[in-house]
């Protein structure tokens, strides 16, 4: 696949992730100055990533939930979480990957996990109704 096919890729799948408001947010507050970061984003990790075969997006979804509490990046958990739920994750499932994420990265990360899932969660929610 040449560059501009991953690009093309990743942009398809970050959107179907993420969305449309999300991913046009990031773009333009990355500016002049982070346009490259988000070029790079966009083509490796939705593109060369998300893009392979081997795991599915729930799978993918579940994966970086763990990840990312474990790394303590609240603005990217609340992307990946309505990420996850678009992928069709339920909230039990969240759950339990907080609970694994408890007894592995520490009570901490988990804590915040539950607390940033709850707001996305209900306001999933809210919005469906």
């Amino acid at each position: 696949m040449v560059m501009d096919d991953m690009y093309t890729q990743g942009m398809q799948i970050r959107r179907a992730v993420v969305g449309d408001d999300h991913v046009d947010g990031a773009l333009a507050a990355a500016g002049d100055l982070g346009a490259p970061l988000q070029d790079l984003v966009t083509e490796y990790c939705w593109g060369a990533v998300w893009g392979r075969p081997g795991l599915d997006r729930r799978t993918r979804s579940l994966l970086n939930i763990a990840m990312i509490s474990a790394l303590n990046r609240p603005n990217e958990l609340r992307a990946h979480l309505r990420g996850a739920v678009r992928n069709g994750v339920t909230a039990e499932e969240i759950r339990e990957v907080f609970l694994q994420v408890a007894a592995y990265c520490g009570f901490p990360a988990a804590l915040d996990g539950f607390k940033i899932a709850q707001s996305v969660l209900d306001a999933e929610t809210d919005s469906a109704h």
